[in-house]
């Protein structure tokens, strides 16, 4: 079973201003079809692609150890961008409610976590995420480098958002900062607290 790239569910300008049309477009017609294809290609004859990709690269040593670094690369991509899509939608809830908003709170409330997410975005040297993931001790902010995922640390992320120049340089050129401060005009709580909710 070859993995592929999940359906947009939006129009590609459905994020204007914030996200255009054009970067969405390059980012999931090719971006991620190029993770897709390339995961697919270095998982082939080794019967591993049957299971969840997230399942796939929280287990990287049942690949072979030839095609890891690309498994864990490509398939890494494939996973984050699933998410970053489901959890970006015109419309969405703007805030976050019940479970989710409890832990937010806890964290110090929805202005302190957005400063701590941007933060980690911002200091991420080169290309990675920046990430919320749940916890034993409700939610925790985190980066990663490249492709990585919090799943390979055994960790359940929410809510990532890619910083790679792929992601907004079309519109916002060198401005890291600005684009993860715009972000957030598209960011579906409803989505991000079902996936909280599915996390606990």
């Amino acid at each position: 079973m070859a993995y592929s790239v999940p359906d947009l569910g939006y129009a590609f300008d459905a994020l204007e201003p914030h996200i255009d049309a054009r970067t969405m477009e390059i980012h999931h017609d090719k971006h991620h079809a190029a993770y897709v294809t390339n995961l697919n290609a270095a998982l082939e004859g080794t019967g591993l692609d049957d299971q969840a990709v997230e399942q796939l690269i929280a287990n990287l040593g049942q690949v072979p150890e030839d095609k890891r670094t690309a498994v864990r690369n490509n398939g890494g991509g494939h996973a984050n961008h699933t998410l970053f899509w489901e959890i970006m939608a015109p419309g969405g809830a703007t805030e976050p409610s019940g479970a989710l908003a409890a832990a937010v709170d806890a964290f110090g409330g929805l202005d302190a976590l957005k400063a701590a997410v941007n933060d980690a975005g911002v200091k991420r040297f080169g290309s990675g995420w920046s990430w919320v993931v749940r916890g034993g001790d409700g939610l925790s902010v985190t980066s990663t480098p490249n492709q990585d995922s919090p799943v390979m640390d055994g960790q359940s992320p929410v809510l990532g958002v890619d910083v790679w120049e792929h992601a907004y340089y079309l519109n916002y050129q060198n401005r890291r900062p600005d684009y993860l401060a715009a972000w957030w005009n598209v960011v579906n709580w409803d989505v991000v607290g079902v996936k909280y909710d599915a996390a606990g």
